[in-house]
């Protein structure tokens, strides 16, 4: 396995990214993975290791670069209530500032990395996103239809609210498959919020995968957080190897 943090140039500066690959010569399919709101870390390098570790090819920039490189929080923040929202509060700001349309170019920027790298396959990629990385990670295959296509979203947060860019608004453009695994009683995806999301995948035609799981809070794949739930996270993994493995062979 080879593991490398990279800088990606943008047109906002420079997000730095790990990029990991399996050794060997490949070609192997490319895997965008998109952070949650706490960024890159130990527990994301982990995640796309376990990825790459199947045969893939896999890029997790940091999203919220313009608010500088990772780490973005401690590891103390991350596992005290008081302390992760008060993190989460001084990134909202990044977090609210990450538009359609810088979504739409960082990851033209993130893909033109990505082809480039040596041993990654020249066909179209997997896009997955965790938390608000999962709302952008929708984002992304609804810019780049021809570049990216299917994507995976977990315990994502406002897929579907009031505003004319909304994400559930493009799902029309999405290639390939989607899979949303969703937190309970999670107040940024509602049961109103997921019946809409349904509604414009069944209207679009896109072959799709929606469910809640059960009892596990939003956050629930991240170890190294309160909010990890060990079940819901065992069942992401074998959500996200079946899409894979439908989407790639």
């Amino acid at each position: 396995m080879q593991t490398q943090t990279v800088q990606i140039s943008t047109g906002d500066g420079a997000a730095d990214a790990y990029f990991v690959r399996p050794d060997g010569d490949g070609p192997f399919p490319g895997v965008l993975l998109f952070m949650d709101a706490f960024g890159l870390r130990p527990r994301i390098a982990e995640m796309a290791q376990r990825i790459a570790e199947r045969g893939y090819a896999v890029l997790a920039p940091n999203i919220l670069y313009r608010g500088g490189p990772s780490p973005l929080v401690t590891p103390e923040e991350l596992q005290d209530e008081e302390k992760r929202g008060a993190a989460f509060g001084r990134l909202l700001p990044l977090i609210q500032g990450l538009t359609a349309d810088r979504v739409a170019a960082d990851s033209g920027h993130y893909l033109d990395f990505f082809f480039a790298q040596d041993g990654v396959a020249d066909r179209p990629v997997l896009v997955v996103g965790y938390c608000m990385g999962g709302t952008n990670a929708l984002r992304a295959i609804e810019a780049h239809p021809d570049r990216i296509t299917a994507v995976a979203a977990f315990h994502a947060g406002r897929l579907v609210t009031d505003q004319p860019d909304s994400p559930h608004l493009a799902v029309g453009r999405i290639p390939g498959e989607a899979y949303f695994g969703h937190a309970d009683n999670d107040p940024s995806a509602t049961a109103d919020q997921i019946r809409t999301l349904e509604a414009a995948l069944d209207d679009a035609g896109v072959k799709y995968t929606s469910e809640v799981y059960a009892g596990a809070p939003h956050g629930f794949t991240m170890s190294d957080t309160a909010m990890y739930n060990r079940e819901a996270e065992q069942r992401h993994w074998t959500n996200l190897f079946a899409l894979l493995e439908r989407t790639f062979g």
